[in-house]
């Protein structure tokens, strides 16, 4: 039998032995143990499959696993579901709101569902809709709403109880940068006002930039967890990073593959071709002479430290990807569903 740590008196998520599978094949969790402290943003990472999601369902009370123990603020979730819903927020991946409800009517209707009077719901709606900038657009129909303006109003709609605890499952996916940097700044503030918040994502900027500790989940199981910094001093190995025209980067790509023999990755966001540079300023020199005789001249060459990227690509074989919020479930793989 497999030994799982102690329980963490100063966890407020306490997760052992935790394991759940759909049907007979599928294994979507397969022995997650999981703590930290109160007062943090804990990031979750993992590809599409990984079982982020099915670990925020159990958390969340809306699943009964296989088997293990969860606790959450003080409560044991599987044998007091009722209590830990008193203690939790969750705003997932689609925002649940009511399209033909206003904003405020939508709040509202969440807080008296807390068990709140009508008046203490009317007066912590105004509240977390002034948290989550809203309050000019609370009497507006939720259907006039954008995609971003959809997700700050479910969490609003998810902080009305005054959760100890909020799990954000992928809060950003799908979403504009601007309305992204909106979410971020309320998730930092959150924290400043005692909430303590587990975060999926599959923007590793995003845990890089929020994140106090962050876990690596892969097909069922935390497989690391630390720091952002202690997970990249992790890889020693340094990153050359090379920027090109895009009329050149198919010859960038075959020096590099020649000179590492490794397959370069495209940075998603400017498109330089980065591989491991395992001989660090040997390498970049290497790379630099090879392109001048075959008559490139780079645009960038950078010599970095691993980032979060590396470490997830080492750790799961995988580049993390998002999947598109337009594309309906039904659409779906399981793998992606969960």
């Amino acid at each position: 039998m497999t030994a799982h740590p102690p329980a963490r008196d100063d966890a407020i998520v306490d997760v052992r032995g935790l394991h759940h599978t759909f049907g007979k094949d599928v294994h979507a969790l397969a022995g997650v143990d999981l703590a930290f402290e109160p007062g943090i943003v804990y990031g979750l990472l993992g590809p599409n499959g990984a079982g982020k999601t099915t670990l925020i369902r159990v958390l969340a009370t809306l699943l009964q696993p296989t088997r293990g123990q969860v606790r959450v603020a003080g409560v044991d979730v599987l044998a007091d579901p009722v209590t830990a819903r008193t203690r939790i927020g969750l705003a997932g991946q689609f925002a649940a709101v009511d399209e033909y409800l206003s904003g405020r009517e939508n709040v509202e209707m969440v807080g008296r569902l807390y068990g709140l009077s009508a008046r203490e719901s009317r007066r912590r709606t105004n509240e977390v809709l002034e948290g989550v900038g809203l309050t000019d657009d609370a009497g507006r129909l939720v259907r006039t709403y954008s995609g971003g303006m959809r997700r700050r109003l479910d969490v609003a709609a998810s902080l009305v109880g005054r959760p100890q605890v909020m799990f954000l499952d992928e809060p950003t996916t799908g979403i504009d940068p601007r309305n992204r940097l909106d979410l971020w700044e309320l998730i930092e503030g959150l924290v400043r006002d005692g909430t303590t918040v587990l975060l999926t994502t599959q923007y590793l900027e995003e845990a890089d930039q929020l994140a106090n500790r962050i876990g690596v989940i892969d097909r069922g199981r935390i497989v690391t967890e630390g720091t952002a910094d202690e997970l990249k001093d992790t890889l020693e190995t340094a990153v050359l990073e090379v920027g090109a025209v895009a009329d050149d980067r198919t010859v960038v790509a075959r020096v590099l593959e020649e000179l590492t023999g490794e397959t370069p990755a495209a940075d998603p966001v400017r498109g330089h071709l980065r591989v491991p540079a395992r001989a660090g300023t040997k390498t970049l020199l290497e790379v630099v002479r090879r392109l001048d005789e075959v008559g490139v001249e780079p645009t960038d060459v950078s010599l970095l430290k691993p980032s979060l990227d590396d470490v997830f690509l080492a750790l799961t074989g995988d580049r993390p990807t998002s999947v598109d919020p337009a594309t309906p479930p039904a659409a779906r793989t399981p793998e992606e569903v969960r």
